[in-house]
């Protein structure tokens, strides 16, 4: 996890799991429309997951 993307995850969390799949980034653009911290939180887990 670099902290170009840890930056990005805070600034616009869609964007830091853009090469992560089209799921993720919707369920974290969902996310961020409901509330900014829950979406900051859900990509900060996905860039954090191992598996991809």
């Amino acid at each position: 996890m670099s902290i170009w993307r840890v930056i990005l995850s805070i600034i616009f969390p869609p964007l830091a799991v853009l090469d992560k799949g089209c799921g993720s980034v919707i369920i974290v653009l969902i996310l961020t429309l409901m509330g900014w911290i829950p979406g900051v939180i859900a990509a900060l887990i996905i860039i954090n997951n191992p598996k991809n």
